[in-house]
């Protein structure tokens, strides 16, 4: 392949530019946190939470993390989710919840599996093991 060969492939269009940007990762990140919020066993990790905030912060990681050019510049997460107690039912509720707004807003399945995959490899940092284990 020449060097002309390569200027004229078209570009790989990100997850992010696909689902309609920063519109459409807007929606889903409120869709997502009115179903984290209506979940009981979610609701008590929100109390006295900014979620303005939040909710900025999930769209430029959920846009970063779709290739967009929103760039995340909150806290590390695992700073962020410390001493939240935090478990992996938990976690596993929050990705549900993640792929039920993205399915719900009619993002392909393969851009959903991308993207929760990528959301998915955040666990070690969010999730607290317990000192006393079984």
């Amino acid at each position: 392949m020449n060097s002309l060969d390569l200027q004229t492939q078209p570009e790989a269009q990100s997850d992010y530019a696909a689902v309609g940007g920063a519109p459409a990762v807007t929606a889903v990140v409120n869709r997502f946190y009115e179903l984290v919020l209506a979940d009981d066993r979610l609701l008590k990790h929100f109390e006295g939470i900014e979620m303005v905030r939040l909710k900025r912060h999930q769209v430029a990681l959920v846009s970063q993390v779709m290739g967009g050019p929103v760039a995340y510049e909150g806290r590390d997460l695992r700073a962020a989710h410390a001493n939240m107690g935090i478990t992996a039912e938990e976690f596993g509720a929050v990705a549900e919840h993640l792929i039920a707004a993205l399915t719900e807003a009619g993002v392909p399945a393969e851009i959903v599996d991308r993207t929760v995959t990528a959301v998915a490899a955040t666990q070690p940092d969010i999730v607290e093991v317990s000192a006393t284990q079984d």
